[in-house]
């Protein structure tokens, strides 16, 4: 069954080349008991690890079966080691770590053998050589002679077809290694026994043959066998080794190391508690500036203008750029100046608000829309009646408004001052938008279009032209009583009684203020209450002032489109009032003024909350498909690039902050590789015990692979739970130092992809090693102490 023919084997080492085999010449029947003997150096233990796979030949051949071995492979190498042969050495090699059953059960794990029947194996090869009542030991708890039995189980367990015993008394007493040796002999009776001894005495006891060796040749055999009997068609069974079955190997060895490994896995979680800090208070920063935004910019419209700017990140960025561009050019020594149209680098659009558009924002949906705000540039003309003396006056807001309580800067009329008109509610049946955002300080909220309202700062303070515009002497005054205001009136007057067309064909107010008080086509417009910005809403878009409804103004409109001024200058080219050429821009604002223009100057659209802010921009970015540039209407939501810019800070400090801690993880990354090849050094006889039994390379990088993913695993969880643990602190001081709670919160999807990160990165720390140790010499591995 097993032939080697013309075997050489040597060993170079420098310049100096040892023969170890010079053309051995060896058959090997099927059952028989064969002892090697043979001084130090004489071949004979080369000669049973190239019988054995362990070492490979230089030239000759080695046929099992009939098959020659010429051309196998290292996976077949290792099916053989796994399939056809059974070790038993002199210093019994067996894993400490594991119990004597796992170390009889792991060439059948190797071999793919069922739990169950392994297991079964296991049992009955324990309970052949003795140690039936030691099974639950592992072999520290053992004798030598247990030791040796317990080698002797794990050879047979497999039911090979060689035995290899490399002198297995070796380390026993004379009693112990009788015993042993009864036992080899036993085996003998169905399985080819090959034995390397030094004790002639032992071989001349028990072996059927013996052969000798001298300098790497055979001198002596003492039962030649000269016919080989041809044998069936040699099948291996190639070996494997699970992950989980390398798992359950690593996590038997950590065990045993338990302090170290607890340190190794600390000092790796290091990076991780950082960076799981860092997103923790990250996400939490960002949950309260959502909160804050959500709070403060859920009543922020969206704006369309007249002319508009895309205000989102990409249009931010090129602004950027050209501001950058523009910086960076160089100064020029040319004695000449260069003319260019500064339109062409403005990111601007032009707006065609038109009827049908005003017609398409009306039908918005009022369960995604609260109000539609609109500011037109719609003179009134007002009277007041102060102390029997009727005076024209204005409600416009202050113009010099230091402190408007809240009042929304930027969002301004074509005068430049703060917005004047409010809201309607869409659906009558929600609260009105003063009702949401204003307290009421005295009066009642506006219930009629000519209800008016006094906005007044958080201090209830007002600029002292508003009362001067109504034509109240402010000069002897420092406050106002509620009741002296709530209930003021006004005479909003039309045109056709306010202005008279002169014989000259143009257009002039009246100075007869007590005729027009009296017209009977007057509105009677009254301040109803008077009104502050709620404390805990952040913006409010009203300035300090007299504050009137949209459906005020549409009101005028519809009133004065059809005055006398209105029709004129519609038709006339220039200002009907002073006679002057008009432009076309300046005729249309001319119009809009005298209430002849129902197209208004910006439009706000208030969401019913922050959420269904996407759904109004939806609807308006319906309106413009299939429409060319020019028609497109561009609207600025200034909420939305508030937040993104927010947001981009936020992660902007967030990658910075994890960029410093993640030094931390390459250091981890540097210690498990270190780790990982003490490992290795300290289980290089495992690594030989595994190849022997037949373990792939690859099932060895394996082994190791799966100790870095434990160690892995259990220092990113470890580094996880730290960090939750200490997000508790971090929260009673910054709750201490800020006021606000619960901001760290560790996101289970971060600790998820953290705990993962952990495990790549202590698998790239310990590839190396895993490879180094995969590529161990497996006799040299046996060797090692």
């Amino acid at each position: 069954m097993l032939q080697l023919k013309d075997i050489k084997k040597s060993y170079t080492t420098g310049d100096f080349t040892q023969i170890a085999l010079n053309g051995v010449n060896l058959n090997f029947r099927k059952h028989e008991f064969v002892a090697i003997l043979g001084p130090s150096g004489s071949g004979k233990t080369t000669c049973l690890n190239v019988v054995g796979g362990l070492d490979k030949y230089d030239s000759g051949d080695l046929i099992i079966n009939s098959k020659s071995t010429k051309n196998f492979k290292d996976g077949e190498w290792d099916a053989y080691r796994n399939n056809s042969v059974g070790f038993i050495f002199q210093s019994y090699n067996l894993i400490p770590h594991l119990s004597i059953v796992d170390n009889v059960e792991m060439g059948m794990t190797l071999s793919g053998v069922s739990m169950e029947e392994k297991h079964r194996k296991a049992l009955e090869a324990l309970d052949k050589v003795g140690l039936k009542e030691h099974v639950h030991k592992k072999p520290n708890q053992l004798s030598g002679g247990q030791m040796q039995r317990v080698a002797i189980a794990r050879a047979l367990a497999n039911n090979p077809d060689i035995i290899l015993a490399d002198e297995p008394t070796g380390a026993l007493d004379s009693v112990t290694s009788g015993q042993i040796m009864d036992l080899i002999k036993k085996i003998a009776d169905d399985k080819l026994v090959i034995m390397v001894t030094h004790n002639p005495e032992l071989a001349e006891k028990y072996a059927d043959r013996i052969v000798k060796f001298k300098d790497g040749n055979v001198v002596d055999d003492s039962y030649p066998y000269r016919t080989v009997e041809e044998e069936s068609e040699y099948q291996l069974k190639r070996t494997s080794m699970s992950f989980f079955t390398a798992l359950k190997l690593s996590g038997k060895n950590i065990s045993t190391k338990k302090g170290r490994t607890a340190l190794t896995a600390f000092a790796a979680s290091i990076g991780i508690i950082g960076i799981a800090l860092i997103l923790s208070l990250s996400t939490g920063f960002q949950i309260q500036i959502d909160k804050f935004q959500k709070d403060a910019l859920a009543e922020f419209p969206i704006i369309i203008s007249p002319t508009s700017q895309n205000m989102d990140m990409e249009t931010l960025e090129k602004m950027r750029g050209e501001m950058k561009e523009a910086k960076e050019q160089e100064y020029t020594n040319a004695r000449e100046v260069y003319l260019y149209d500064p339109e062409e680098s403005t990111v601007t659009h032009t707006n065609n608000i038109t009827k049908e558009y005003l017609d398409y924002i009306e039908k918005i949906d009022s369960s995604i829309c609260t109000s539609i705000g609109y500011t037109r540039v719609v003179g009134m003309n007002l009277l007041s009646k102060i102390e029997d003396e009727i005076i024209p006056v204005s409600i416009a807001p202050a113009t010099r408004d230091g402190s408007n309580g809240g009042g929304m800067q930027g969002l301004t009329s074509m005068s430049g001052t703060l917005l004047s008109s409010y809201p309607e509610v869409l659906d009558e049946s929600q609260e009105s938008y003063l009702e949401k955002n204003y307290d009421l300080l005295s009066g009642n909220y506006p219930k009629e279009d000519t209800d008016l309202v006094l906005v007044v700062n958080s201090s209830n303070q007002v600029d002292y032209t508003v009362f001067e515009n109504l034509g109240i002497k402010t000069h002897v005054l420092e406050k106002m009583k509620f009741e002296d205001i709530v209930g003021m009136e006004l005479k909003l007057v039309t045109n056709n009684d306010y202005y008279q067309e002169t014989e000259l064909g143009n257009f002039m107010p009246q100075t007869d203020y007590e005729e027009m008080y009296k017209s009977d086509d007057n509105l009677t417009l009254k301040i109803a209450g008077i009104i502050r910005l709620k404390e805990d809403v952040t913006i409010g878009i009203l300035g300090t002032g007299i504050a009137y409804s949209d459906n005020l103004v549409q009101r005028i409109i519809e009133i004065e489109e059809e005055s006398d001024i209105v029709l004129a200058q519609k038709e006339a080219d220039y200002n009907v009032m002073t006679m002057e050429k008009l432009e076309e821009s300046m005729k249309k604002n001319l119009l809009s003024y005298l209430g002849g223009d129902t197209i208004p100057y910006m439009i706000f659209l208030y969401p019913y909350d922050f959420e269904t802010k996407d759904e109004v921009l939806a609807y308006l970015d319906a309106y413009n498909n299939g429409k060319s540039d020019e028609d497109t209407i561009v609207y600025q939501d200034l909420a939305s690039t508030m937040t993104s810019m927010t947001g981009s800070i936020m992660n902007g400090i967030t990658i910075v902050l994890i960029a410093f801690a993640s030094i931390s993880l390459v250091v981890s990354l540097i210690m498990v590789g270190i780790i990982t090849y003490i490992s290795v050094l300290e289980r290089t006889k495992e690594i030989g015990v595994l190849r022997a039994l037949g373990a792939r390379k690859k099932d060895i990088t394996r082994v190791f692979n799966a100790e870095t993913f434990l160690i892995g695993a259990f220092s990113g969880l470890l580094g996880i739970g730290i960090a939750y643990l200490l997000t508790i602190p971090t929260n009673i001081i910054l709750n201490n130092m800020t006021g606000l709670s619960g901001v760290a919160k560790l996101n289970p999807m971060h600790a998820l992809v953290l705990v993962a990160i952990s495990v790549v990165l202590t698998l790239i720390g310990g590839m190396i090693p895993a490879k180094m140790a995969a590529k161990k010499d497996p006799v040299e591995a046996l060797r090692s102490e």
